[in-house]
């Protein structure tokens, strides 16, 4: 089924008028009358419609998903396709909030002035995203924050930091299922740049975050935010039955 993005009001319309992206994406698709097309808001809600005489028409109530456990990736900005990819991912694995970091040895570097314009472009990525992967919630993408300004955000979550320590520190999933009690939401991840943290960098966050190893084998940033994303997501819903 097609699916668009749309505001809460026009979900909840009778006659609903598609935002300028949606309405070009809806003709790129071309749907036939009486074809089934979904809106959603990105906040949880939905609504089942289909095309008539290139309009769309409620076929059924606005439905509500339940909203999902806090989870936050801190992750630090990569180069080029791969942080999109990384957006893009973290919104299927169902991130309720993606915080981008520029630490010190962070290749890639955003002036000040260009942060929001940054923030708004991989809003769209997570919007496409949740289109194509059925989410019902879309994440919280903040503007690019330098490393300094993340931790206090980080002390406010229960987080966890691929570190590369000796000895190294346990497994990421050990370290969950040893939490006592377990934690009820705001879990997060902390994911360092390709040339890692600083040895100050890594120590500040040791002292707020629990450090983890993610394997035997040195992942790529992007694979290590996805796979430890993937073990956050699968404990919460472990912790939920």
């Amino acid at each position: 089924m097609h699916r668009l993005l749309v505001d809460t009001a026009e979900l909840e319309s009778d006659s609903p008028v598609l935002p300028k992206d949606a309405a070009k994406h809806l003709k790129v698709l071309r749907p036939k009358d009486g074809e089934a097309v979904e809106l959603f808001d990105g906040r949880g809600r939905w609504r089942a419609c289909v095309c008539s005489g290139g309009r769309l028409e409620p076929s059924g109530p606005v439905s509500s998903a339940p909203r999902p456990t806090p989870t936050t990736l801190f992750a630090c900005v990569t180069k080029g396709s791969r942080w999109d990819w990384t957006v893009e991912k973290a919104t299927e694995l169902g991130a309720t909030r993606i915080v981008p970091v520029i630490s010190d040895r962070t290749i890639v570097r955003i002036p000040h002035g260009e942060r929001e314009a940054k923030r708004a472009r991989w809003m769209r990525v997570a919007e496409d995203a949740a289109r194509q992967s059925d989410a019902k919630w879309l994440p919280e993408v903040m503007a690019p924050v330098d490393f300094a300004a993340s931790l206090p955000l980080v002390r406010e979550t229960t987080c966890f930091v691929g570190a590369l320590l000796k000895p190294s520190p346990r497994p990421l999933l050990e370290a969950l299922l040893a939490l006592r009690p377990a934690p009820s939401g705001n879990l997060a991840l902390f994911v360092g740049p390709e040339g890692d943290f600083t040895p100050e960098e890594l120590s500040a966050l040791c002292e707020i975050a629990t450090p983890v190893t993610f394997g035997a084998s040195v992942l790529r940033a992007e694979t290590a935010a996805i796979y430890g994303l993937s073990v956050l997501q699968s404990f919460s819903q472990r912790s939920c039955h």
